[in-house]
């Protein structure tokens, strides 16, 4: 099975740490353009604040970014690249604004309070798991649907919707494992009337 994870919405979270206020912005995105405007648009929300320290990890093309924003080099971007990292997640962004409050950090300060900003930001915008299934349709008897509908998610599928005209079609996605195992308990359940029609393959959140 394929899957990847990434953050399931955009959040914000912040904390104050001797007087200086850190804001961290999470955001899933798809490519460097997605990240670059989400960057850009934080920047344009807090372009008063003293550093606006980013990183993003995307899926395709293995691609990662960072930038210290003017903090002392490996204090800032690279801690928020590696709790991106570390945390497993791609396709995401992640920006940690600070405001500055007087009083200097020191590096190993600085380190922990942006590593604290993407973290608390992560957590935010909730790490969530995709996988790959396979998008498919059949078609069935009025009589079947209640049936089959409920035989789609007991085999591990997602019922997308339905369609009723003379016969009703169901849409559903499912995982190449579980579509392999439900081929036959359909057959089962419709005598061998009704059989899966896969249609695409699509990446889907996975509870």
């Amino acid at each position: 099975m394929i899957a990847y994870q990434t953050v399931e919405k955009e959040a914000i979270a912040e904390f104050a740490e001797k007087r200086s206020r850190f804001i961290g912005c999470a955001k899933p995105v798809k490519t460097e353009e997605e990240a670059v405007a989400f960057i850009n648009s934080v920047k344009s929300k807090n372009w008063n604040a003293t550093h606006n320290v980013y990183a993003y990890s995307i899926r395709e093309g293995q691609v990662k970014r960072y930038s210290d924003d003017g903090e002392p080099q490996g204090t800032a971007g690279i801690p928020v690249l590696d709790v991106i990292v570390k945390s497993g997640v791609v396709d995401t962004a992640v920006v940690v604004t600070r405001y500055f409050g007087g009083i200097l950090l020191g590096a190993g300060g600085l380190v922990r309070a942006y590593s604290h900003g993407a973290s608390i930001a992560l957590e935010q915008a909730r790490v969530i798991t995709m996988r790959a299934c396979l998008m498919a349709e059949l078609c069935c008897d009025y009589s079947q649907y209640g049936r089959l509908s409920a035989l789609i998610p007991e085999s591990g599928g997602t019922v997308d919707h339905a369609d009723f005209t003379d016969c009703v079609k169901i849409s559903f996605h499912m995982s190449d494992e579980d579509m392999r195992a439900f081929d036959q308990k359909l057959a089962d359940a419709t005598s061998g009337q009704s059989k899966a029609e896969i249609t695409g393959e699509k990446f889907f959140k996975f509870l």
